[in-house]
């Protein structure tokens, strides 16, 4: 009687290990070129560089003046697409080394603008949307 015990639960247990292995998953894997690991991390050191244009203080200063809060600007940075970030970042880096960081920032506050009287924003007070 007990090797009956023994015997039936030893091919239970060998059952449920063999059904246990039928429904694991095969894993994939594959080759990943460094194109696209650097193409996925594109759209992050791009808003990266942009943020860091809002911690120079001649930006801040330069927003300030028209009326612009500096958080706020980069809040809206936060907000834009991904290709919106790679045009601006485009033209950031057409500017000479050492350059115009002002214009560069006026350059941000007109896309900022625009886009707030399109009505996909609402960062300045001043402006209104043709949405409404």
């Amino acid at each position: 009687m007990k090797k009956s015990i023994m015997n039936f639960s030893s091919r239970v247990l060998m059952l449920s290990m063999l059904s246990l292995s039928l429904w694991t998953p095969n894993a994939q894997a594959g080759m990943i070129s460094s194109e696209q690991v650097i193409s996925s991390q594109a759209p992050n050191l791009d808003r990266e560089q942009l943020r860091k244009v809002f911690d120079r203080q001649d930006v801040r200063q330069q927003l300030q003046a028209r009326g612009v809060d500096a958080d706020a600007a980069r809040a809206r940075v936060d907000a834009l697409t991904d290709d919106e970030v790679a045009t601006i970042n485009s033209k950031l880096d057409s500017l000479p080394a050492g350059g115009d960081i002002v214009g560069a920032a006026v350059f941000i506050f007109i896309v900022l603008l625009i886009t707030d009287i399109l009505g996909f924003t609402k960062v300045f007070s001043f402006t209104k949307s043709i949405r409404h």
